[in-house]
């Protein structure tokens, strides 16, 4: 008697766990001819709200580790996506129907970006910080902080690549991330989220809805409890609706445009900082100089 092989049901990632939807709505992933590949679920707006609540929850600990240590831990997701590069390749050549060379060349691709962004860590301060010129008795200094809690968009494009180049940036400035996989292809994002489960990342840092962008987005946009927004993935005509919703609570929104005009950008092109500095807050100090502790003695 033949066996019928299980089909997968690829879950949520909320704080480090890999939950149901609230709702209990899944809905069938197909490959490119049509036969069905598994079955994952349609996240609710309560399934955002909880990926907020789990984002925040894990952003004091992410964003008060030092940058070096940050930087271990990304290094560690790279080495783990290393691992698993066989059972990613397979996946994506059978999503997108390509060939395995191409397959192989994004999960490379990949890994070689998140050791990029995973090497910005303890250099973003020096980078995009530093003391200050002023007239007069004083020290200044300025420090990047992270923003908060960053709502992700992932791009439809290919399926791995753009989710690593959205992502790493905004992990390696300390914010925690909410991301919504493409809908199409959502069982390379849900891979991904079982590397990060065994990476070393904290519980909460990373949090995948799987579902529809577009019934999603909204509500994170007017999330208060949001403070960033990328937009990658939106469809142009989407756009600037979320963007008016992100304004009411005033938060930082990446928006991305292809160079050529319209439609998604070029996310196979070499990283530069936008990405990094788009969810990152100066921080300024002033200091007088020579001035005298409550001791009597001088600070300086």
């Amino acid at each position: 008697m033949a066996r019928l092989a299980v089909a997968k049901t690829y879950k949520l990632y909320l704080g480090g766990a890999f939950p149901r939807s609230e709702s209990g709505r899944t809905y069938q992933v197909h490959d490119t001819k049509g036969s069905l590949m598994a079955n994952a679920a349609l996240a609710s707006r309560k399934d955002a709200r909880n990926a907020v609540v789990a984002a925040r929850s894990g952003l004091a600990k992410w964003a008060g580790a030092t940058p070096y240590n940050r930087g271990q831990v990304l290094y560690r997701v790279a080495e783990m996506l290393e691992s698993r590069r066989a059972d990613v390749v397979e996946l994506i050549v059978r999503s997108r129907g390509v060939k395995a060379a191409e397959a192989r060349a994004e999960v490379d691709a990949a890994v070689d970006r998140i050791v990029h962004y995973a090497g910005w860590t303890d250099k973003l301060s020096a980078v995009f910080g530093g003391a200050n010129a002023v007239s007069g008795p004083y020290f200044s200094y300025s420090a990047p902080e992270p923003t908060g809690v960053v709502a992700v968009a992932a791009s439809s494009a290919s399926p791995l690549l753009p989710l690593v180049g959205a992502v790493l940036p905004v992990l390696a400035g300390g914010n925690t991330a909410v991301v919504v996989a493409s809908q199409a292809d959502p069982t390379v994002a849900v891979t991904f989220a079982e590397v990060l489960a065994t990476s070393d990342v904290p519980a909460g840092v990373v949090n995948l809805l799987t579902g529809d962008q577009a019934e999603i987005m909204p509500w994170l946009a007017s999330h208060g409890d949001v403070n960033g927004l990328d937009l990658t993935g939106v469809p142009a005509d989407q756009r600037v609706a979320l963007e008016r919703a992100a304004a009411d609570t005033v938060k930082r929104v990446y928006s991305p445009r292809a160079r050529s005009g319209g439609g998604e950008p070029d996310v196979t092109a070499a990283p530069g900082t936008a990405r990094l500095r788009a969810f990152l807050e100066t921080k300024t100090v002033w200091h007088p100089v020579g001035a005298v502790s409550l001791a009597g003695g001088s600070a300086y």
